[in-house]
């Protein structure tokens, strides 16, 4: 019989098998080589942006394979501490906007409005660019847009929903960044941490065209529930602009080079050498955490043969405690209160791929049958922690948690079960 320690060791390498799939400066060499930018027209400049958790990793390939820019800027999380030579690295809050978000964001804008039509501006997108950059326009603060994100994140929306309504409160996301740069041209090459690769919602699409209107904006904080907690800079704002024509996007080139299904496929291939069987049960792990987990749930039956359940997305979490945790640990915490029972050895895990889960240090959960007893043998009450939202709390009682420290790329979540027979 397999050791329940044996397969939380195969469960952590394949996990680390997807992180290392999503290695931000392997894509960029990759997407330069297949689609490279257009050839830098005489007297003209090029301007490297990187934006995103993967940030420092981009940009730095960019520069090997386009030496000497003209301008080389990365804006990555407080987390990051990648150093680049000649390069400016400036970092920001995520997943809440900070000042220094707002400084970065200043940086990006006076590069573009710099740029002419002899210049080209290469940008290089990752996961986390959307908080990384709160560039609000005239009349909107910093705090405000600290609010409406702290609003969005505890709504329970999808990244989709919530890149909508951010996008309609931005001077660069939802196209603003492409049309700032005109008339340059510009290239961007996108990791993916976005179920399904909608280029919109990837950092709130910078380079392409928006998800929806401001009208769309206004119905879906109204269906949420939260439009009266919006702060009425923001709600004059969307009004007065859900009316308005918005200004074509500039011709723009976008050029997708990582994603979370790729991920996925890597944990096969790594299954096959820890001699796994494996298959994936679904790459659009999305919606509720509690939904998530029944559909895991429901995986969980005795097999013939040790096996690999694989699974990717991004799950969202409605929080209505005052606890901490993240999507990935609320959903290992709610497969362990639920299958503690079950007969077998089992592990599961859910994790970030960017090494970090909602605002902790954790990137998500690694938990077996003997989660809860660990929890309640702690002293803890694993259900009640539950319900306050608090399930770091919980995992860390039973020494569950998932620990890997900042990563440099964000390809979304993956979740891996084990059973053995």
């Amino acid at each position: 019989m397999i050791r329940i320690d044996a397969l939380r060791t195969q469960a952590r390498l394949l996990f680390d098998a997807a992180v290392a799939a999503a290695d931000p400066a392997k894509a960029v060499r990759r997407g330069l080589a297949e689609n490279p930018p257009p050839v830098e027209k005489p007297g003209g400049r090029t301007f490297l942006i990187a934006i995103g958790k993967a940030a420092p990793a981009m940009l730095g390939e960019a520069m090997i394979a386009l030496p000497d820019p003209y301008a080389a800027l990365a804006v990555t999380h407080h987390e990051n501490n990648a150093t680049l030579h000649d390069a400016e690295i400036l970092r920001a809050g995520h997943p809440v906007p900070d000042e220094a978000g707002a400084r970065a964001a200043q940086r990006v804008l006076d590069l573009l409005k710099e740029a002419t039509d002899q210049d080209r501006v290469i940008a290089l997108i990752s996961g986390g660019g959307s908080a990384l950059l709160p560039a609000p326009p005239p009349g909107v603060s910093l705090a405000d847009k600290t609010r409406l994100n702290g609003l969005l994140l505890s709504a329970g929306l999808d990244i989709v929903q919530m890149n909508l309504v951010r996008q309609q409160v931005s001077l660069l996301k939802g196209g603003g960044f492409a049309r700032l740069a005109a008339p340059a041209s510009v290239t961007a090459y996108l990791l993916s941490d976005v179920i399904g690769d909608d280029l919109r919602a990837i950092a709130s699409g910078p380079t392409v065209s928006p998800i929806g209107t401001a009208q769309e904006a206004v119905e879906t904080l109204k269906d949420a529930g939260i439009w009266d907690g919006v702060p009425e800079t923001i709600r004059s704002h969307l009004e007065q602009t859900q009316n308005q024509s918005s200004v074509p996007l500039p011709n723009a080139v976008n050029v997708l080079v990582g994603s979370n299904r790729l991920s996925i496929e890597a944990m096969v291939a790594e299954a096959e050498q820890l001699g796994l069987n494996s298959r994936i049960v679904s790459d659009a792990l999305t919606g509720d955490v509690a939904e998530a987990a029944h559909v895991v749930l429901s995986e969980l039956i005795p097999r013939p043969e040790p096996t690999a359940l694989l699974f990717g997305g991004e799950t969202t979490v409605r929080i209505t405690g005052t606890g901490r945790g993240g999507r990935n640990q609320e959903l290992a915490l709610r497969v362990a209160l639920q299958a503690h029972d079950v007969a077998g050895e089992w592990v599961f895990l859910s994790g970030g791929t960017d090494g970090r889960d909602g605002p902790t240090d954790a990137a998500g959960g690694l938990v077996d049958s003997g989660t809860v007893p660990r929890i309640i043998a702690a002293g803890q009450d694993a259900q009640a922690l539950l319900a306050n939202n608090d399930s770091y709390a919980a995992l860390a009682a039973g020494g569950d948690l998932l620990m890997t420290h900042a990563t440099g790329t964000n390809v979304a979540d993956v979740q891996v079960l084990l059973i053995a027979p």
